[in-house]
């Protein structure tokens, strides 16, 4: 006799290898209780764009429960790119709120073994991406080794290693690293490393060796200043206070760039006036100034192209094929994102035809833009493909092209 849960759906549990993109919305209870209306409505517009990039990167959403959204992708690339895409168009959506109203998400990505139950997975593949994803940053993406493995000599990305990390529930530590910036996206928020090691022991060490770093070089200037001097006097106590130059120029640990003053401004000392002759004693104070101000140059971020984020948003409108000796002039509706200098579509050619035009493009600068297009059947295979070249302005995206045989195309889109 059979053991009653000896059940056919028991004995045949589906299993395979997948992306996971594990994704919630920071203080969302916080926004809630602030403002239950606007909250939602920002909400629902941040998630109608998180489900068409999603699509334009060949994912699909399997399960969404109040402000977490569970997508899976055949391809750790496709799922990164669609992480750092979705950040991009909502840092867009977010810069016309005040900071504390923003709807921010973090997201974390997983490689692994999932199991599959009807349209819904499962597994330690599922539950790893939404423990990364707790480690992330507001508006940030962190990812496992697993995913890192596959795709860091994919992608123009830069990555921040943050060790192994303990889990909750999830039996062995978890490689994670969080993506600081990719390449059309910008940068993207990340954690210290000091603020996310259990038990705070990392943060001790730093700050030790921090101190050490201190009084050994208070020790050497003092020594210095001895030499100087030539009778063994210690240099005059006025100079004392300017000591602190040095210590302000040692990196914290864990993070390489230096941090400039607390009021942005670099220190007198650093720039003496010509007509003032230094002294002797001056000059370790002066040299370390002046290094502070070079590594606080080096780590100030570039600064964005103007204007490049008010082109930002959805599009969509008319693709329209000229008029051929075989076929009439035809026109289909499409859509794609706008993010930063990047440009994505993905629609469906006509109903269940299972063909789907793709679109990738380049935006410059003052607006220019580069378009290629190709419609993919369903197993696969690349139909055709079409070069277009336009502009961006004002919420106005057109463009013109042809197909490879030469077959005249239109587009004319305009910001939703």
């Amino acid at each position: 006799m059979p053991d009653k849960f000896d059940t056919p759906s028991a004995q045949f549990l589906e299993r395979k290898l997948s992306t996971i993109l594990s994704a919630d919305v920071a203080e969302f209870s916080r926004l809630m209780g602030e403002d239950e209306e606007q909250t939602l409505r920002v909400f629902r517009g941040h998630k109608k764009v998180f489900e068409s990039v999603v699509a334009m990167h060949n994912g699909r959403i399997f399960n969404t429960a109040g402000d977490a959204i569970l997508a899976e992708f055949p391809s750790a690339v496709e799922a990164v790119r669609c992480a750092t895409d979705i950040q991009a168009a909502l840092r867009t959506r977010n810069d016309q709120l005040p900071p504390n109203r923003q709807v921010r998400f973090r997201i974390g990505i997983n490689l692994g073994d999932i199991l599959i139950q009807g349209q819904d997975l499962m597994g330690d593949g599922v539950n790893v991406a939404a423990r990364l994803q707790t480690a992330a940053e507001p508006g940030g993406v962190c990812i496992s080794g697993t995913v890192h493995d596959q795709i860091r000599n994919k992608l123009s990305m830069s990555f921040h290693s943050m060790g192994e990390m303990n889990f909750k529930n999830i039996a062995q530590p978890v490689r994670t690293f969080s993506i600081t910036e990719a390449e059309g996206s910008g940068p993207l928020p990340s954690r210290e490393p000091a603020a996310i090691v259990a038990g705070g022991k990392t943060k001790w060490i730093a700050a030790g060796a921090a101190l050490a770093v201190v009084l050994v070089g208070g020790g050497i200037w003092a020594y210095t200043a001895r030499q100087r001097d030539g009778n063994g006097s210690v240099a005059a106590p006025a100079a004392q206070p300017q000591e602190a130059a040095p210590v302000a120029a040692i990196p914290s640990f864990g993070n390489t760039e230096a941090k400039p003053p607390a009021d942005g401004k670099p220190e007198e000392a650093a720039e003496p006036a010509a007509a003032k002759k230094p002294k002797p004693a001056d000059e370790p104070v002066r040299a370390a100034s002046a290094g502070q101000e070079k590594s606080a140059a080096m780590a100030a971020p570039v600064p964005p192209t103007v204007h490049a984020g008010l082109r930002d948003g959805i599009y969509s409108g008319q693709i329209c094929f000229a008029e051929t000796k075989k076929d009439p002039a035809r026109c289909f509706h499409g859509e794609g994102i706008a993010a930063g200098s990047k440009l994505n579509g993905r629609w469906p050619m006509g109903k269940d035809t299972g063909v789907f035009m793709n679109l990738t493009g380049h935006i410059g600068p003052a607006g220019e833009v580069e378009i290629e297009m190709h419609s993919k059947a369903a197993d696969g295979t690349v139909l055709n493909n079409i070069f277009l070249t336009g502009t961006i302005q004002d919420g106005l995206m057109t463009a013109k092209g042809a197909f490879q045989m030469g077959r005249k195309v239109t587009l004319d889109w305009h910001k939703n």
